[in-house]
């Protein structure tokens, strides 16, 4: 059910991959040191997400020049890790962390990085509207400052920064 679920939320993405208003993806955006596993530390609720704990992307590089995604989560309900597989591209150039990325088809939706550290340790992404909002790091937990700093910046973009699921808890 959650597949399907994903796959009606990739049709409803279709060709949404614009940029939400007040953001503005990052400049000399590095995909290779972009690339590898990155944890989910918070998230807007989405049905393709919904109840998933544990969450990764891992990223690396395709032949063709793109991104193979591949999203991981367990789901406690069905005790069971949940995958998704997908692909992404630049949408401009490729030192502009602006991608658009798509688990089904032709159909991709915004991928937009608007904060990254220098060290690649943590990004703060957004969809193509402020219903999409994401908290990646490289490990599981992050420090209180770069929390603060994500919902300061989030909320001042227009996200509602009040609904985020935070993942970075012991014991999830």
């Amino acid at each position: 059910m959650r597949w399907i679920a994903l796959l009606l939320s990739v049709f409803w993405l279709a060709g949404c991959v614009g940029l939400p208003e007040g953001v503005t993806p990052v400049k000399e955006f590095e995909l290779q040191r972009y690339l590898g596993r990155w944890h989910e530390v918070a998230r807007l609720d989405h049905s393709f997400e919904r109840g998933l704990t544990q969450v990764t992307a891992d990223y690396q590089l395709r032949e063709d020049g793109g991104v193979s995604v591949i999203n991981r989560g367990f789901s406690a309900e069905e005790q069971q890790w949940q995958q998704a597989e997908g692909k992404a591209y630049f949408v401009e150039s490729d030192d502009l962390g602006y991608l658009k990325v798509s688990f089904f088809g032709p159909f991709y939706g915004a991928y937009v990085v608007f904060e990254l550290d220098d060290a690649y340790q943590y990004a703060f992404v957004s969809g193509p509207n402020q219903n999409y909002l994401w908290l990646l790091a490289r490990e599981p937990q992050v420090s209180a400052e770069v929390k603060q700093k994500f919902i300061e910046m989030a909320s001042g973009r227009g996200f509602d920064t009040q609904s985020l699921i935070w993942l970075d808890r012991p014991g999830e």
